[in-house]
């Protein structure tokens, strides 16, 4: 993961520019939440990475699809073979900007907007998402939480469990981004 990182910021996604303006969050975590009449479905991980370039308010995010944990190991077969097709589409990847200017010397909360493109399950959809930074003594928190329409991203129920999964799942975003020079 560390390698893919390194390889992406330097060659990548346009977010290279001056080190002291580059983000990196080694450990996001991701949530989401299905609510459905016969059971609640819900997983997380910790295993997504990101970048953020406060100069030019770029951001980037990517998470394993397999990394997200159930309570029930069957959820998580279900969820990596039958509905996301974990090996066919290993992860899930976010590429877009922040609205508002980001100033890390400058402590306090920021209510912002994030614009971009998710690619879920290899379909890439523009989103907004409203969110919030914290900043404080030069490290970014980010919280986000969003809709995510299963049938958006040609995401599948069978008819036989369509009762068992929402339509809509609720995503959890949240990283704390220090400068790069110091998550070396």
């Amino acid at each position: 993961m560390k390698i893919g990182l390194t390889f992406f910021i330097l060659f990548g996604w346009p977010l290279v520019g001056w080190s002291q303006d580059l983000y990196l969050a080694r450990r996001m975590a991701f949530s989401f939440f299905s609510e459905a009449p016969v059971e609640d479905i819900s997983a997380k991980t910790d295993k997504g990475v990101s970048a953020l370039n406060v100069s030019s308010r770029a951001i980037y995010f990517k998470v394993p699809i397999r990394s997200f944990e159930f309570r029930k190991s069957l959820m998580k077969q279900h969820f990596n073979e039958n509905y996301l097709e974990s090996e066919k589409y290993p992860v899930a990847e976010f590429r877009g900007n922040v609205l508002e200017n980001i100033d890390p010397k400058k402590d306090g909360t920021i209510p912002v907007t994030v614009q971009g493109k998710l690619n879920i399950h290899g379909v890439i959809k523009d989103y907004t998402v409203k969110g919030e930074l914290q900043v404080s003594n030069g490290s970014i928190a980010a919280n986000a939480k969003f809709p995510v329409k299963l049938e958006d991203h040609r995401i599948k129920i069978p008819s036989l469990v369509i009762r068992n999964i929402a339509e809509i799942v609720d995503v959890q975003v949240s990283a704390v981004y220090g400068p790069s020079a110091q998550t070396k």
